[in-house]
């Protein structure tokens, strides 16, 4: 008799571990569908600074895994700086280059840093919502 009440918790224990696992198993799986179709929708596009007044401005994007705020800092139309104050992020902190790359081109268009692209995505795109939240709030 004991031995069968071994045998039947034994059982038990290896089915709940498989539930668990397996559910956990399903939900990154979703969310790493989610992530992938929250990356292939960032599109940057560039600002045209003669339209932003000068002023401070701060901008943000965020996927699952992977987030940016940045503040970034325009004068007589030209930036003047940009910082980037959370950069929420895996592999990517060699991303952290993005705004010194955008501040000496004057522009959005940059290369994206290998190996850390979506985090050079998520922080460009903060930067450019930053950047168009002065023309609209302006």
């Amino acid at each position: 008799m004991k031995k069968k009440q071994v045998v039947i918790l034994s059982v038990l224990m290896i089915v709940v571990l498989v539930g668990y696992f397996g559910i956990k198993g399903i939900k990154s799986y979703i969310d790493l569908k989610t992530y992938r179709k929250q990356v292939a929708a960032i599109a940057i596009s560039n600002v045209d600074l003669s339209k932003v007044p000068d002023g401070t401005y701060t901008g943000s994007c965020e996927t699952i895994w992977v987030a940016a705020d940045v503040r970034v800092i325009v004068e007589r139309n030209k930036i003047t700086r940009i910082e980037l104050v959370r950069h929420k992020n895996g592999r990517g902190t060699s991303a952290e280059i993005i705004p010194d790359k955008v501040l000496e081109a004057q522009t959005l268009d940059v290369d994206l840093i290998s190996g850390a692209t979506v985090s050079s995505k998520v922080i460009l795109k903060a930067i450019e919502n930053a950047l168009n939240s002065s023309i609209k709030t302006s």
